[in-house]
């Protein structure tokens, strides 16, 4: 059996953030997505793609996070037993 995911990235910006959202698409996928903001200093010069690189970032380890959570409650509820899978 072979499954295939997709991460859609999806951004918004203003003069001094960027914010994104990663959503999990494809056969099977869990319905899960994370979000991340990254905010420009004022005195530093704009620059999207600083902006969407970091919050994409934070976007993704957000979506991490929670799949890590989900697949501990998934091993807890096979086994009865406190899990812990760090990230």
């Amino acid at each position: 059996m072979q499954n295939h995911w997709i991460v859609d990235l999806t951004f918004e910006e203003d003069e001094s953030r960027t914010t994104c959202t990663a959503a999990l698409s494809g056969f099977s996928a869990p319905g899960a997505q994370g979000t991340g903001m990254a905010r420009r200093n004022p005195s530093d010069e704009a620059d999207a793609a600083i902006g969407e690189e970091l919050a994409a970032a934070r976007a993704c380890h957000d979506l991490a996070h929670q799949l890590v959570g989900r697949a501990n409650t998934g091993i807890e509820s096979h086994t009865h037993n406190p899990s812990h899978i760090p990230l």
